[in-house]
């Protein structure tokens, strides 16, 4: 079982702030999941591969291909809100 000063370490880690009996309640919480982890240390694994993905889908990635835009440059500015600078939009400074 993990101690007081145990518990206080792993929530000063998480960055939690815990009263003394959050303290003893989540100490007591920790410990039984940390014995779990134990018990599942126990079982045999030196045959099973290992695995990130049980459920057998994968990535459906599509090749980029450059295709020719369907409005012309002058089009684009046309529609821009903010005010258009020598075939530019002007935006705000971001930087100082």
């Amino acid at each position: 079982m993990l101690n007081d000063d145990q518990v206080k370490h792993v929530a000063k880690l998480a960055r939690i702030k815990l009263t003394d009996e959050e303290v003893k309640r989540f100490g007591k919480q920790l410990s039984g999941v940390l014995e779990y982890i134990d018990i599942l240390s126990e079982v045999d694994t030196k045959n099973v591969s290992e695995t990130s993905q049980v459920t057998g889908l994968t990535n459906v990635m599509e090749k980029d291909e450059v295709r020719k835009g369907q409005s012309t440059r002058e089009e684009l500015l046309a529609c821009s809100e903010l005010p258009v600078d020598g075939k530019q939009v002007r935006v705000l400074k971001t930087i100082k």
